[in-house]
């Protein structure tokens, strides 16, 4: 990740300015998938998925953060979720396997990383023929919180990254006011 680094609000907080987690069917996850949460944080989005995956899905979740892969764990645990492995790694470096996501995610999190065209690159190597990029990020607008807006990714960046990394750009909207979802094909 970059030198800047978020702190993890809590739920109800983060409640308040993030979409939730009903954006995860929006985008296409449905049971039986194979969810990659890349720089998944405490696992906002990791526990959702993996609910909705259930027992005959899979959820990949990573993050350079060792603390923060440690309370997912937990929470995973408290809801007895067995279908989630996590990782403590850069996302510059993890590949968790070839041609097997449904649906590789990314939760403004595109900025932090060191090298955000390596980490698409992963993820190219790590999705379906048929499966889906999401990329959800802050608007590069100023907001009362997030990350400083000098690093930011306009929705431009971000699609122009993930064109160069071999997708194609399905979508570029509007999801609430301080957040862009840009979705993708192999």
């Amino acid at each position: 990740m970059s030198e800047h680094k978020h702190a993890y609000a809590d739920e109800k907080t983060r409640r308040q300015w993030q979409i939730g987690e009903d954006l995860l069917p929006k985008i296409g996850l449905r049971a039986g998938m194979v969810f990659m949460d890349i720089g998944c944080g405490v696992g906002f989005f990791t526990i959702p998925a993996a609910e909705i995956t259930g027992s005959k899905g899979k959820v990949y979740a990573v993050d350079a953060d060792e603390s923060a892969i440690d309370k997912l764990k937990i929470k995973a645990a408290e809801r007895r979720l067995t279908n989630i492995v996590a990782r403590v790694e850069k996302a510059e470096e993890t590949v968790f396997c070839e041609g097997c996501a449904d649906i590789v995610f990314y939760s403004m999190v595109l900025h932090d990383f060191s090298e955000p065209e390596r980490v698409l690159q992963n993820a190219k190597l790590m999705i379906k023929a048929t499966g889906r990029l999401a990329n959800l990020d802050w608007k590069e607008k100023q907001s009362p919180f997030g990350p400083p807006l000098k690093i930011r990714f306009s929705e431009a960046k971000a699609a122009s990254l993930i064109e160069a990394a071999g997708f194609k750009v399905e979508n570029v909207r509007d999801v609430g006011q301080y957040h862009y979802i840009v979705t993708a094909k192999p």
